[in-house]
């Protein structure tokens, strides 16, 4: 079943396309999708028809930094009640508290996370963007564009962004992302994430109301209910994170879900599902992604799905798909986006 978002995560888009030039009333009938839809806080839509809604948008008027456009003209008003819980934290810290316990209140298949620096700078943070489903380029420029500037309204200017990170190769030009992001941005990354300096969670947000935000909570708490993740989309998730930066055992899966492996083994057997299923599903995901989506070399797509050689590569990969990863890079159908450096090599 695919996820959903709130409406209210497009508003803006139909004036956005209309000064672009585009037929806003066209593209969103043809979606099915009401545009006074995006007005109401409790309408929501398939992630999947808001995402191909962005890509359409894109595709037609030519403008492939149409979701970086779109996250630049929208506030923290887009996430409903949820902005007011945030907006009312004592500290960015407690605002990212309320982001990662109740953001289903807004995108039930979507979740943000602290986690540790990929880069092992010290004194740095990764905050993590994910969502259930596989998000297409578009949503994901948006998502991450969307999220760094409620820190940047949150906190009243440049917060010290070290580095964006991205899962897919540049859609437009690389100046675009630096521009929107005010920062280094990195492609064809295991996930999207921005690293921030830890002492950001620290600073008070001006104008907090602590009553305020405990009334919000508790009235999304009351009035949204969190989807139910099973054990193996947990899992994928934690996958999906951990591919290509250690190696993956189950035991250490199991130990970030604080149960014992054989439990793990258990429940996703009872999801008619294995750990050694799941690992297989990811990697071939990412890998197709990494080898039809840009132009890394084989030897580092390799290291990136967790992969001991560039022969294992080439047998999962024509496991997989019948065809090895050379062929299945030269039959893309559209060639990568400029900006992602590499040739093939396999």
């Amino acid at each position: 079943m695919s996820s959903v978002v709130r409406a209210a995560a497009l508003r803006g888009l139909p004036q956005l396309v209309h000064g672009l030039g585009g037929d806003a009333d066209g593209l969103f009938a043809r979606a099915r999708v009401p545009v006074d839809s995006l007005d109401n806080d409790d309408a929501l839509v398939p992630s999947r028809t808001a995402g191909r809604l962005l890509e359409t948008a894109a595709s037609e008027l030519h403008r492939p930094d149409l979701g970086l456009r779109l996250a630049a003209q929208q506030d923290i008003g887009v996430l409903g009640p949820l902005s007011i819980a945030v907006e009312n934290s004592a500290t960015l810290g407690d605002a990212l508290d309320c982001a990662t316990r109740f953001l289903f209140a807004h995108s039930p298949g979507s979740r943000v996370a602290q986690v540790p620096d990929p880069q092992s700078a010290p004194g740095v943070v990764g905050l993590l963007y994910e969502n259930a489903d596989p998000m297409p380029a578009q949503a994901v420029d948006h998502a991450l564009g969307l999220f760094h500037r409620v820190i940047v309204l949150l906190h009243g200017g440049s917060y010290g962004l070290r580095s964006a990170h991205l899962p897919h190769p540049p859609l437009a030009p690389v100046s675009s992302y630096t521009d929107h992001f005010g920062a280094d941005v990195r492609f064809a990354q295991p996930g999207a994430l921005l690293r921030v300096p830890t002492r950001l969670l620290t600073t008070a947000l001006p104008g907090a109301d602590p009553v305020l935000r405990e009334i919000t909570l508790d009235y999304i708490a009351a009035h949204f209910t969190e989807p139910a993740r099973s054990t193996s989309d947990q899992v994928r998730l934690l996958l999906a994170r951990s591919l290509g930066s250690a190696p993956i055992h189950l035991a250490a899966i199991a130990r970030l879900l604080t149960v014992h492996p054989r439990t793990l083994q258990r429940r996703l057997a009872a999801e008619s599902t294995s750990f050694d299923a799941l690992l297989d599903d990811v990697r071939r995901t990412t890998a197709h992604r990494l080898i039809t989506e840009t132009d890394l070399p084989f030897s580092q797509v390799t290291a990136m799905v967790g992969l001991t050689g560039q022969s294992a590569l080439t047998r999962a990969v024509r496991r997989w798909s019948g065809r090895a990863p050379r062929d299945l890079r030269q039959q893309r159908p559209v060639a990568a986006a400029p900006g992602v450096s590499g040739g093939a090599d396999a």
